[in-house]
């Protein structure tokens, strides 16, 4: 039997031994800053980086892998530390001076990072436009959705320019003249990652932190290209939901998420990233009602007490509906619509 990816493996442990035991604790409360400490230690926040800079560079597998058990384990904290892989993958293929000076750290778990773009996909509405300013930019506008505020060091910010370029840009994720959070959201599920809304009144950067300038339509086709796929996360959900749920049910919805999650896996794998993309769009929406269909089966299974804030099986129930929006775009909720009218 191969041994398990070394970081698949502190991912494991890491399950295990802190995230799964405290996971309704920290759902009723917020990320505990312990935990991140961990996760910074374990080497996980630098999965993608380059390994010139310090990171581990892993397989498509590894990353899909580990974060199936981080999203299992405790989805708040996955979430949290998810956000950093997009400004890591990004400063990797960053031609600016920003590589040099954050990458290593972001790689090494020094820093922690969150992202601010997902309003992007709202385009041609732009809630947060970015000018030119005193030899750097000006960011101007409302970014909706937050997460991991009081958590991250920095902030992958994005906004729109005056000639609809996707601009990002590196910023302290603190409150600062020009950047006012709101208190803290409260959701249905993951309250704990620390969601808010941020205030742009005069954000100014200078250019030395931007990290990418592209036109919107090439962010949008290359978002397309991520969004389009099953979200690991979901399969994690699942699996754990399905540890809950009685013996006569579960064999059945295992065999669906694993053909589920097997074909859309291959494709990631042995596909070009613009074929097959009506599939790959078919088999998210077939992970989600695989999920969907887990969590209800774990709520079932555990009766009346499913309905205890300190019970798992409604606590991934609510994480799932999480899922079912989370990262998602007009052709996402088409799919699933569609598949839920039928």
């Amino acid at each position: 039997m191969t041994a398990p990816h070394p970081l698949v493996a502190r991912a494991r442990r890491l399950a295990d031994d802190l995230l799964a035991p405290h996971a309704e604790q920290v759902d009723q409360g917020e990320v505990p800053v312990s935990h991140l400490a961990e996760i910074r230690r374990s080497g996980l926040l630098g999965l993608n980086a380059p390994q010139e800079y310090g990171g581990a560079a892993a397989s498509g597998a590894v990353v899909r892998e580990t974060a199936e058990i981080l999203a299992g384990a405790c989805c708040s904290t996955w979430f949290v530390q998810t956000q950093h892989h997009t400004p890591v993958l990004t400063l990797a293929k960053s031609e600016g001076p920003v590589r040099e000076r954050l990458l290593g750290r972001l790689a090494s778990g020094e820093l922690l990072s969150g992202v601010a773009y997902a309003h992007l996909r709202a385009f041609p509405h732009t809630p947060v436009r970015v000018r030119r300013e005193r030899g750097g930019r000006r960011f101007d506008g409302t970014v909706p959705w937050y997460t991991g505020w009081g958590l991250n060091d920095v902030m992958l910010l994005a906004g729109v320019t005056d000639a609809d370029e996707a601009l990002f840009a590196f910023a302290e994720a603190r409150e600062q003249p020009g950047l006012r959070a709101s208190p803290p959201l409260r959701l249905a599920a993951l309250t704990a990652a620390r969601t808010v809304s941020l205030e742009l009144d005069g954000l100014w950067l200078p250019e030395d932190a931007v990290a990418l300038r592209t036109p919107h339509d090439r962010w949008t086709a290359t978002d397309r290209l991520r969004t389009v796929n099953a979200n690991p996360a979901v399969f994690g959900i699942a699996e754990a939901a399905l540890a809950l749920v009685d013996e006569d049910a579960a064999p059945h919805l295992r065999a669906r998420l694993t053909e589920v999650r097997d074909r859309a896996y291959t494709l990631v794998d042995t596909a070009k990233p613009h074929d097959h993309l009506e599939e790959r769009l078919a088999l998210r929406t077939r992970a989600h009602e695989v999920m969907q269909a887990a969590t209800t089966a774990a709520v079932v299974s555990g009766g009346g007490r499913s309905m205890l804030l300190t019970n798992r099986a409604q606590r991934l129930a609510r994480e799932a509906l999480f899922l079912l929006v989370q990262g998602q775009t007009a052709e996402s909720r088409r799919a699933l619509l569609n598949s839920l009218a039928f």
